[in-house]
């Protein structure tokens, strides 16, 4: 007999398919994304006669109580293809600037302020007072002046273009002296020296990797030394014989022989840490106080905004960056202009612990005890786990404080089928993407960096672990 056949007259009817998927997360989601039935139908349709031309061409060997199992893998499959590309995840790694889950995450408030930006016009480019033309930097200008003791302020699209606008205005076609021990790299392999070169300057290395003295510098500085420069190494340390030049002797030496002085200082806090027990760094306002001509740094590290570079410094050094025309390439748009404008109101009412990385950055460890005990308690439940709750380190992330660590409590889980290879691959694909850690042979929930409703959300997806 035709095996063939039985196959082909089990194979479900549109409607059947159509109704056993009303109870799945992906149907959901598809009616979120497109609200389209009709489509949905037509995908059926496809995965349907997809079915019947594998058992034709004999690809598929299978009983026949076997076949809604496959046709309904083969529509999750499909379903799941129709889904954004970006989408929302559950981080519970610890991280707290995770730099591949988009860094900083905004405060409730301010991400109304952004959607109310996003669904209607706004006055980005619009002097409401004359009816004329305006500039959309006045909208956070002062606020950054004000926040940081700054006489002019300006914000391009990241940190990186801050950094080539600076350098291509100020050192295009002359040379930027820069400490041997600052060249570095971070994420993406942008490094200082290729940005240099992008922005029209030619690199003076002075000074060895662990030692840097003023005369370095002072030795290197002739008629073609465009800028002093100095590159904060937010992202690695060298300790031990080392010795590094302070903002204000650069600012002193720049000020001998009439070179601007700019330092990068990577992720620029308002906020000086080590009231909280984190080693010294130095916040924007220090930077500012230290003399230094221009000073950059990211919007969405320590200062818990929205990707973006700013520049702070003279007055005269932030008009001729204006004027340049990789400016108006660089610029930001209204939705991070937006973002940017709501973080900095809540710096200005002093009302930073509402700012989502620094409220995770001083979560009591009591506090994370408890979600982690309560996580455990509710993934026992299941019956599928063998759970344990245990101490360990949660990480700044983003190249801040890169050796610091965070102590924090985790819910650490194995499963007792399958193994955690499998498991975690099980959490990064099946509806909420969940991204956890691997330490030994535990996969590790940090509670630091979960949101409300995040611990309901994965006691739910574990429920689905080999059923």
């Amino acid at each position: 007999m035709d095996q063939r056949k039985p196959l082909l007259r089990a194979l479900p009817a549109v409607h059947e398919v159509q109704s056993r998927l009303e109870v799945m997360e992906e149907f959901t989601e598809f009616l979120t994304n497109h609200g389209d039935k009709l489509y949905l139908t037509k995908l059926i349709r496809e995965v349907l006669q997809k079915a019947r031309e594998n058992i034709l061409s004999g690809r598929v060997e299978a009983e026949e109580s076997q076949i809604w199992n496959w046709i309904m893998k083969m529509m999750q499959k499909e379903l799941r293809k129709q889904k954004t590309s970006l989408c929302r995840v559950i981080n519970a790694t610890g991280v707290v600037l995770h730099t591949n889950c988009g860094r900083a995450i905004l405060a409730p408030e301010v991400v109304d302020f952004v959607a109310e930006q996003a669904g209607r016009y706004s006055n980005l480019e619009l002097n409401l007072e004359n009816g004329e033309r305006g500039s959309r930097y006045v909208h956070v200008e002062k606020l950054l002046c004000d926040l940081t003791g700054a006489e002019a302020a300006m914000v391009v699209n990241n940190n990186a273009a801050a950094v080539l606008l600076v350098i291509n205005t100020f050192a295009l076609g002359k040379e930027v002296i820069v400490s041997r021990g600052e060249l570095v790299e971070i994420g993406g392999s942008f490094r200082i020296p290729e940005v240099l070169k992008a922005g029209g300057a030619r690199l003076v290395e002075v000074g060895s990797t662990n030692r840097t003295w003023i005369k370095d510098y002072e030795e290197a500085v002739h008629s073609e030394t465009g800028l002093l420069f100095k590159a904060h190494t937010s992202n690695y340390r060298i300790e031990g014989f080392t010795h590094s030049i302070s903002s204000q002797e650069l600012v002193q030496l720049g000020e001998k022989y009439q070179v601007p002085v700019v330092e990068d200082l990577g992720s620029g806090s308002f906020i000086d840490g080590t009231a909280m027990g984190f080693q010294p760094e130095p916040t924007v306002s220090q930077a500012v106080q230290a003399g230094l001509t221009l000073i950059t740094f990211s919007g969405d590290k320590l200062l818990g905004g929205p990707q973006a570079g700013i520049i702070i410094g003279k007055r005269e050094f932030i008009d001729k960056l204006k004027k340049n025309q990789l400016t108006r390439a660089l610029r930001i748009d209204k939705l991070t202009l937006a973002a940017l404008e709501g973080t900095l109101r809540l710096y200005e009412r002093q009302e930073a612990d509402k700012i989502p990385i620094w409220r995770m950055l001083t979560k009591p460890e009591d506090e994370i005890r408890a979600e982690a005990e309560l996580l455990k308690s509710e993934i026992e439940e299941l019956n599928r786990f063998q759970v344990e709750v245990f101490t360990d380190f949660s990480q700044v992330g983003g190249g801040a404080w890169p050796t610091e660590k965070l102590s924090t409590w985790v819910c650490a889980i194995r499963p007792l089928q399958g193994n955690i290879l499998e498991l975690d691959n099980f959490l990064r694909t099946t509806g909420i993407p969940v991204l956890t850690r691997i330490k030994k042979d535990w996969i590790l929930f940090d509670p630091r960096t979960l949101l409300e409703g995040d611990i309901g959300e994965i006691t739910a997806l574990l429920d689905q672990w080999n059923t």
